[in-house]
Order: structure tokens, then sequence, then C-alpha cells
């Protein structure tokens, strides 16, 4: 089972939100200040919900034991 931490969960959704955000907003030709300010916030609201959601606790049958291989 992969680990993954929140932080980098949070940078993966930051990136893709504004990726999206960027690309949708490049459509006509030019990026606006208020396109750019429209992609900042879709970045730092990606960043800061994924942040703040927790993970799902692993269910005792995901659960891998030391030396019990998995």
């Amino acid at each position: 089972m992969i680990r993954i931490s929140s932080a980098a969960k949070a940078v993966v959704a930051g990136l893709a939100a504004g990726a999206t955000a960027a690309a949708t907003a490049i459509q006509d030709g030019a990026f606006t200040t208020g396109e750019a300010v429209t992609t900042a916030l879709a970045v730092l609201g990606a960043l800061g919900i994924t942040y703040a959601v927790p993970n799902r606790p692993a269910a005792e049958a995901d659960r891998v034991t030391p030396g019990r291989g998995l």
C-alpha cells in the first residue's frame, strides 16, 4: 500500500486545478487579469480544501501486519 501525504495530494490537486483553469482561460488567446485571479483562486482553493480534508483511515483488512508480508 502506498502512503501519500496530505501535502503531496494537495499540491497535485492545486496543479490540476490551476492547469484546468489556465487552459480554459487561454482559449481566446489572451490571459486577462480576471482570468489570472480566477486561476490563482482555483489553485489556492484546491490546495486548502484537499489539505484540510483528512485521509480515510485504513480498514483493518487493508492494514499490513509487520512480519507477515503482504
